[in-house]
């Protein structure tokens, strides 16, 4: 087995273990928070139905007509939330427990996450070279052709999971479709939330493993897609680099592309010797320092030439008249 196979499998493994034992730990400093709350709710739901002699559906209009008003009602929501929860000081533990566990957990997932897209990626892009392969095609794969795979699937995973979530829980097509979105790309508002209907969680077991393998499929094949997107950055940035160097290596050699005819006017019409020749091709120019230690060398070689008696070679830097522009 391949040694990225090896280290995806490994984290897989401790991330499901990290969460195995942090809803161990949740459950035993939650659980008794949880059950109160719960029975604090139905006391007071009760006391409103006899108190207003109400029935079961108008109190639930009502619930809903309060839940769909959220947005008026939010400063005062947060207000009793906040009272709610002081009441309660051993909810503390729970929360700094919180703290800590997300500091490990959340790089841990993402880690997790980002090598599932790789090996994805990686299997996609083996998989598209041989169906170009027998069809005869170059079997030639690019960032590109990965990217938009990746974002068709996640695409295709998104309008699958918004019509089971519009089956399962009574949504709106288009409300599923938003709550795809903002669960797979881990903006999670919280406006919309899966398995809180008619006890979803104890009674659907189907529902809730569909819910599970959606989440973390859609999530692997986000960060499959983000991966790619990431790394065809870098790939650009490093094109930059090496185009960079290429030009300083170009310099080096007396050889840089003309940039503007300015520049070329500064380099050679203004202080340039007339005995230096220039290039007429306008790919070119050499450099105004180099062209002079040039001239020095050339000029320096001819007079010891002479000194020692054998006759100069003439030189093309010399012989040439420069072009004029």
């Amino acid at each position: 087995m391949k040694r990225q196979n090896v280290r995806t499998l490994s984290l897989i493994v401790c991330t499901l273990t990290y969460l195995l034992v942090g809803a161990a730990v949740f459950d035993a400093l939650e659980s008794d928070n949880e059950m109160q709350q719960v029975a604090l709710v139905q006391r007071i739901r009760r006391r409103l139905l006899d108190k207003y002699n109400m029935s079961e559906a108008d109190y639930d209009i009502l619930e809903a007509t309060i839940v769909k008003g959220r947005g008026l009602l939010f400063c005062n929501n947060c207000n009793y939330d906040y009272r709610i929860w002081a009441q309660h000081a051993d909810d503390h533990r729970g929360k700094t427990f919180c703290m800590f566990y997300a500091l490990a957990g959340i790089p841990l997932g993402l880690v997790m996450f980002q090598s599932i897209g790789e090996r994805m990626n990686t299997f996609a892009a083996q998989l598209l070279r041989f169906v170009r392969r027998i069809s005869g095609r170059k079997p030639e794969v690019t960032q590109m052709d990965l990217i938009f795979i990746a974002s068709g699937w996640g695409t295709f995973l998104i309008a699958a999971g918004a019509w089971a979530f519009h089956r399962y829980e009574g949504w709106s097509y288009f409300d599923s479709i938003y709550y795809c979105f903002t669960t797979l790309t881990t903006i999670g508002f919280g406006d919309f939330v899966a398995l809180q209907k008619d006890g979803a969680l104890q009674s659907r077991p189907d529902y809730v493993v569909f819910s599970l393998v959606f989440i973390m499929f859609g999530l692997a094949v986000i960060s499959a897609a983000m991966n790619l997107l990431v790394l065809r950055f870098l790939t650009m940035n490093t094109e930059d680099e090496k185009r960079d160097e290429r030009e300083a290596l170009l310099a080096a050699r007396g050889l840089v592309r003309v940039d503007s005819s300015d520049e070329e006017e500064t380099a050679f019409g203004r202080g340039a010797d007339d005995e230096v020749s220039i290039c007429s091709c306008s790919c070119y120019r050499l450099p105004y320092g180099e062209i002079r230690q040039r001239q020095r060398i050339q000029r320096d070689s001819i007079k010891a030439d002479r000194m020692a008696g054998e006759p100069a070679q003439p030189s093309p830097l010399l012989t040439h008249r420069p072009h004029q522009q």
